[in-house]
């Protein structure tokens, strides 16, 4: 973030409590204008909280929360016309289409002469601008919702779990869409149960777990700093070189497609198991090493999986 530009979101001491319960404990973080910030955490870890708190819908119990500069407990009025929110689970009215949904919400937010055109094309629209919203498949229902939360022309965007429910296709339909407005400079906040997506859009990940933000950074930066091994695959038939690991003080495992995933620490690994496996005959139909991915950092971290 450049020195002469300010926060997109400052959260600092952040505390939400419900009675005894502190729903959100103590959290401070900052969002960049114009990156994709993925909020992540299992239910019940105060993620859907702090962002309530964020976009002006719930009150801090103490702490300090600002959005494009402002303090959201004084100034709602001034912060709201300048955020879109897309909530989880967005519905319309069945029998507008998309054209006339986009004006409907355009009237909501007295914005006429918002470019209706220009936000059906942003989402990839064009071609059913004049159907029905219940005609819409789930993954068209999602981006019209994207395009309505565009509606004011935010320079933030909140999204929440934006592609729940969808087929994969539909899933990375949205995905673009996601990388189309970043590329026109808004801000994106992403709540997600898709590691695969948070991975692949966001620019900062914060992981929230029983109130508290216990890692933040890149993708790369959690993986690196998190989960600093590969993972070998040898995909094979030969039953030999699942003992000739445990021999070797590896912790074999077979993945879903009974191939042999092992964990090791790096190509120095990679060449002694090669070796061995040579030298006793057994040879794999192939193998492939990677990194370990933001899942992995997650269950780590939190000692549990997020759900669909």
């Amino acid at each position: 973030m450049s020195p002469d530009r300010e926060p997109a979101v400052t959260v600092e001491h952040l505390t939400k409590r419900y009675g005894s319960l502190a729903a959100v404990d103590d959290i401070s973080f900052q969002v960049r204008p114009g990156e994709v910030f993925a909020f992540l955490g299992p239910n019940g870890a105060g993620k859907t909280t702090t962002v309530e708190i964020i976009e002006t819908i719930r009150a801090p119990t103490s702490g300090t929360v600002r959005v494009l500069g402002l303090d959201v407990t004084t100034s709602r009025r001034h912060i709201v016309p300048r955020i879109g929110v897309l909530p989880q689970g967005f519905s319309s009215f069945d029998r507008l289409t998309v054209r006339e949904t986009i004006q409907y919400y355009a009237r909501l937010f007295a914005r006429p002469d918002v470019d209706a055109d220009g936000l059906i094309a942003l989402v990839n629209l064009a071609d059913k601008s004049h159907e029905q919203f219940k005609t819409l498949s789930g993954g068209l229902k999602q981006r019209l919702g994207v395009a309505i939360a565009l509606v004011n022309d935010p320079e933030i965007v909140f999204l929440d779990e934006p592609t729940t429910g969808l087929d994969p296709q539909a899933r990375r339909d949205v995905w673009q869409v996601l990388l189309d407005l970043k590329k026109k400079g808004k801000t994106v906040f992403l709540t997600t149960h898709y590691m695969e997506e948070a991975e692949l859009l966001a620019d900062t990940v914060a992981i929230i777990s029983k109130g508290r933000i216990i890692a933040m950074g890149s993708p790369n930066e959690l993986i690196d700093r998190n989960a600093n091994y590969l993972i070998l695959t040898l995909k094979t038939t030969d039953d030999r070189l699942f003992a000739l690991l445990q021999r070797m003080d590896f912790e074999p495992a077979h993945d879903s497609h009974r191939n042999i995933t092992v964990r090791v620490k790096g190509p120095d690994d990679i060449q002694t198991i090669l070796a061995a496996m040579k030298e006793a005959g057994a040879s794999p139909l192939g193998l492939d090493v990677r990194k370990p991915n933001l899942e992995a950092v997650f269950l780590k971290l939190t000692g549990e999986a997020l759900r669909d």
